[in-house]
């Protein structure tokens, strides 16, 4: 950070925040700058937080246009028919942004994301994506990390009653707290490629049934050159198929992945809005704490599931890579 000072009217408008995390922290928030692929209802709910909370600039990636999908799970999308016409997700999304916080700069990105050049992400401090093929997360992920500073990288995917959230903040400095004050901290985070390339069997034995799924569903997709989201319940028999062979390579008891699971994700591959919320607002804080180098912040994924309520950080990671 520039060490810029706040202004007055930054001051004040952000005054609650200061009082929870500090000057310092809402310094470094208001200069950061955020890039944003794919404005699904959960990203949405992300965009929100993030532009309320002060960040220096939010930049939105999405040429796509508006479908019943996208209207079912995206509040920032206008319900007049009228306004939508002849502007992208991204468009559409931007103008609602700015209204929830003119102080934040908000635009948009056109193109796709994967062709364009590392030069482009180095204007960042953080990158999230979303409805991004696996090849895709992949590609951004190392983009990101050829970069000469750090950038920090999230995925997200929501689906049904489930969400994934993955983080690679590559090497990560931030203070600790701890009962008699706070001390510096450091963490090394694996790529996205290096951390779903771990062997399932060297994982802890109850590791979260959704980490595996949801690399089934992956695969299937890459497989079959489908685009995210992009599959339906006459795909389950084939789907299935994929589990029994991946647990087989893997040396993976098959009872890890339920086939009810995978049939959820199957048959639900639309958003649940109040999945968002919940997944938004966890991915809106880590994003929070990764600008600011304050508390403690997940490694590496993490896993929720409305038919129980729970949430799961799992920490998925080969530890010969990270020495």
């Amino acid at each position: 950070m520039n060490g810029e000072e706040l202004t007055e009217q930054e001051t004040a408008l952000y005054d609650r925040q200061i009082r929870v995390w500090g000057a310092d922290a809402q310094r470094r928030l208001s200069k950061s700058h955020i890039l944003v692929y794919g404005m699904k209802g959960t990203i949405a709910e992300f965009c929100k937080n993030i532009v309320l909370a002060g960040v220096g600039s939010l930049t939105l990636v999405d040429d796509r246009d508006v479908s019943e999908e996208a209207l079912s799970a995206n509040f920032l999308i206008p319900p007049d028919e009228s306004v939508c016409r002849g502007k992208t997700l991204a468009e559409l999304c931007c103008d609602s942004l700015r209204e929830f916080n003119p102080m934040v700069r908000v635009s948009v990105e056109k193109g796709d994301l994967a062709s364009l050049g590392a030069e482009f992400f180095d204007k960042f401090d953080v990158v999230v994506i979303s409805c991004c093929s696996l090849a895709t997360k992949k590609l951004i992920n190392e983009k990101c990390r050829k970069l000469s500073k750090r950038v920090s990288f999230y995925t997200v995917d929501c689906r049904d009653c489930c969400g994934e959230i993955f983080v690679d903040l590559q090497k990560y400095n931030y203070a600790k707290k701890k009962t008699d004050g706070t001390t510096e901290s450091e963490l090394q985070y694996p790529s996205f490629q290096e951390a779903i390339s771990v062997p399932w069997k060297s994982l802890r034995p109850k590791v979260s049934k959704l980490y595996f799924a949801m690399r089934v569903i992956e695969r299937f997709e890459e497989a079959e050159k489908r685009k995210p989201r992009e599959i339906s319940i006459e795909d389950l028999p084939a789907v299935l198929k994929l589990k029994k062979e991946l647990c087989e390579e893997q040396s993976l008891n098959e009872s890890h992945i339920p086939d009810t699971l995978l049939e959820r994700l199957v048959m639900g591959a639309k958003e649940f809005p109040p999945v968002c919320a919940i997944i938004g607002g966890t991915l809106g804080q880590e994003v929070i704490k990764a600008i600011s180098s304050k508390g403690d912040p997940l490694k590496n994924f993490f896993f929720f599931d409305a038919t129980d309520g729970k949430g799961m950080i799992e920490d998925i990671s080969n530890p010969n890579l990270l020495s």
